[in-house]
């Protein structure tokens, strides 16, 4: 199967840029399998560049979103990422980034600045409402991964992206209570997702 660098599913148009990711989470949909949807997300080759991914998005405006999402974390490929966003907006599409909320310790600076204008949203995991269970349920393979998504969520906010935090179900009831007190507490809205099975 060729590595699959770009996937539709519904109106949206999704960015596979790296396998890269600093968690292991328990639940994610790559956990033992290399395709999603019947598309192989699981890069076998090397890591597209931002111009392949342009050549296969096209037009933008076809999509609802371009939505940076595959089998890693998008923010490890950075500056990809963010030129590819400016060609999205320049043909008059819309972006949005899914992201473990460790960019900024992958970088070793807030790089909520740097998507301003870039992303139209920010969908920051949050999947747990201590740090213990997030280490239980994500497992992340970098310092301060907690601390660090938290951070980069109110920075973010502060930067006046359209930024909201999602939790996946599976974590129960009192967890997802929980996760909600702690965005209310920062002022950033909780979206409940489904497990994807």
């Amino acid at each position: 199967m060729k590595d699959t660098y770009t996937y539709s599913i519904g109106e949206n148009l999704y960015i596979n840029l790296t396998n890269r990711c600093t968690n292991r989470c328990t639940f994610c949909v790559r956990n033992g399998k290399e395709t999603y949807e019947g598309y192989a997300l699981w890069l076998k080759g090397e890591e597209p560049t931002a111009a392949q991914i342009e050549s296969e998005i096209g037009d933008p405006r076809n999509y609802s979103e371009i939505v940076f999402c595959g089998f890693g974390e998008p923010t490890e490929r950075l500056s990809d990422m963010l030129e590819i966003c400016d060609y999205v907006h320049a043909h008059g599409g819309r972006t949005r980034l899914n992201t473990n909320g460790h960019g900024s310790l992958l970088a070793g600076r807030n790089i909520a600045p740097d998507l301003k204008g870039k992303m139209d949203g920010v969908n920051v995991s949050l999947n747990a409402p201590r740090r213990a269970d997030y280490e239980k349920i994500c497992r992340p393979q970098i310092e301060g991964a907690y601390e660090g998504m938290l951070a980069f969520a109110r920075d973010c906010r502060e930067a006046g992206l359209n930024v909201w935090f999602s939790v996946v179900d599976c974590i129960g009831e009192e967890n997802v209570r929980l996760c909600r007190e702690i965005a209310d507490g920062v002022g950033i809205p909780l979206r409940v997702r489904p497990m994807i099975e």
